[in-house]
């Protein structure tokens, strides 16, 4: 069997970009939302759910961009800034101990 590692990698970079590209389409979506001034008073407080995308999806890629880097689990999980995501991730690691 040939190696995965390599395949591994060039995935978890693949999808990386993948989730650059949801975010970039989520900023666009909710720009063009907040441009609209009364759906934006309407819905301010629903509106800041797509930043709270933006922030998730970014996080996500990073983990896994420092994944394809080579980077272990537990270290590309540590950097992750959004504590809700960290944490949900070091569960994750946990049960696979």
């Amino acid at each position: 069997m040939p190696n995965s590692q390599p395949l591994a990698a060039l995935l978890q970079s693949a999808i990386a970009d993948e989730l650059r590209h949801i975010s970039d389409l989520l900023e666009r979506l909710a720009e063009v939302l907040v441009g609209d001034e009364h759906f934006a008073s309407k819905y301010l407080d629903q509106l800041q759910a797509f930043d709270l995308l933006v922030q998730c999806t970014h996080e996500s890629a990073a983990v896994l961009d420092r994944l394809s880097a080579g980077e272990g689990a537990h270290a590309a999980v540590a950097p992750v800034r959004l504590g809700h995501i960290r944490d949900r991730l070091r569960a994750a690691l946990a049960q696979a101990a």
